[in-house]
């Protein structure tokens, strides 16, 4: 099942809507609306919450063919897929081959490097990452991102995918001199207004096989700049979910961004950052294509 979030005038008199989305290949794909029909459930966020997903999985297959109850998707507007997330974890360095990026000459770290980020610093598909005036080294990390279903702490590393609600996609977008500008320290470089984006859809678990055979790529204007599979990563899904839950109790609807690959704009020689006009399209065939645009922040 895929599970979105999104706005359409029929909905809530358009305000923020989520639903499952059938058929995503076919131009006539439709969204069976979900927010009119679960009582008590605010957004996805909370659906994920509140462990509902198993109820919306039986509305949405016994849910008739009426317009009340299915929108077109070529018809709406993509909202951020999880509205109001709990804890934003982003693992840094975990692919391989990303340690030798930096030209640092140390060794690759034994345990993963975690920052935060807050909801505000993300959109949703089809909608355009924002470049501040203060910088233009706005730059792309393609991810796949879990969504936690089922909280816990201390979680072992063999039950750790009973805890995943599901997978979407992330484009982690980076303002790069700005995570330079202290020691030990890149929160202000990750947390820009819509600089990083979340979507297109959830995706649950029992439509995704083993995470290492995932194929993740990012596209820029149509020119491939990532590819690789979750196989390379130095600590796996699995184990980021052991290592975060030692620490702190995961909840439901916390997302952790697992890591990028090699390729980024800042590691070219120049560096290749986005300009308006670009489109950034981020990959995995079980779990769609997160597409955004970029334009330049507009200061009234």
């Amino acid at each position: 099942m895929k599970l979105l979030s999104y706005s359409h005038p029929s909905i809530r008199n358009g305000s923020t809507s989520f639903g499952a989305v059938n058929d995503t290949a076919s131009p006539a794909a439709s969204i069976v609306d979900l927010s009119t029909r679960m009582p008590g459930v605010r957004n996805l966020s909370d659906l994920i919450a509140q462990q509902r997903v198993d109820e919306a999985r039986s509305i949405v297959e016994t849910a008739s063919p009426n317009p009340t109850v299915h929108v077109a998707l070529s018809a709406v507007t993509y909202e951020r897929t999880l509205p109001s997330p709990g804890k934003i974890f982003c693992i840094g360095v975990n692919y391989g081959g990303r340690n030798a990026e930096y030209r640092d000459g140390q060794d690759a770290p034994t345990k993963p490097s975690v920052f935060v980020r807050f909801p505000s610093s993300f959109t949703g598909h089809d909608r355009s990452l924002i470049r501040p005036p203060e910088s233009p080294q706005l730059d792309y990390e393609g991810e796949i991102v879990a969504v936690i279903g089922t909280g816990g702490r201390r979680i072992a590393r063999a039950d750790a995918r009973h805890h995943i609600a599901g997978l979407t996609l992330g484009n982690e977008g980076t303002i790069r001199d700005w995570v330079r500008h202290a020691k030990f320290n890149v929160t202000q470089g990750k947390n820009w207004d819509s600089s990083g984006s979340i979507g297109p859809w959830m995706t649950t678990l029992d439509e995704i096989g083993e995470f290492e055979n995932l194929h993740l790529t990012t596209h820029v204007n149509g020119e491939l700049r990532q590819d690789d599979t979750p196989a390379t990563m130095a600590y796996p899904i699995e184990f980021q979910i052991e290592y975060l839950s030692t620490f702190c109790t995961l909840e439901p609807g916390d997302i952790i961004f697992t890591g990028t690959p090699t390729g980024a704009g800042a590691r070219f020689d120049p560096p290749r950052f986005l300009e308006p006009g670009d489109v950034v399209e981020v990959s995995v065939p079980e779990l769609g294509t997160l597409r955004n645009g970029i334009a330049d922040e507009v200061i009234s």
